[in-house]
């Protein structure tokens, strides 16, 4: 199981740099890569608060739930 950050997708949706959204957020652009690619432990909701603020968007447009198919398994597929 993971939790799958798709924070650049929305930004090339809104067609808004790197840089643009640390400054808004607060966070060096260093921590905002870090953010994107998936490489950081945890998220202040104050921080998610400032991202969905200047990107428009829900927590769950920038964040997905994966969960780890059983070895031998097949995926299930919805009915």
């Amino acid at each position: 199981m993971r939790i799958l950050v798709t924070l650049d997708v929305m930004m090339a949706r809104r067609k808004v740099t790197g840089r643009e959204l640390a400054e808004h957020v607060g966070i060096t652009e260093a921590n905002l890569s870090l953010l994107k690619q998936g490489r950081v432990k945890g998220v202040r909701f104050e921080t998610l608060l400032r991202i969905c603020d200047y990107l428009d968007c829900q927590p769950g447009d920038l964040l997905a739930f994966e969960r780890a198919a059983a070895a031998g398994s097949a995926p299930v597929e919805a009915a």
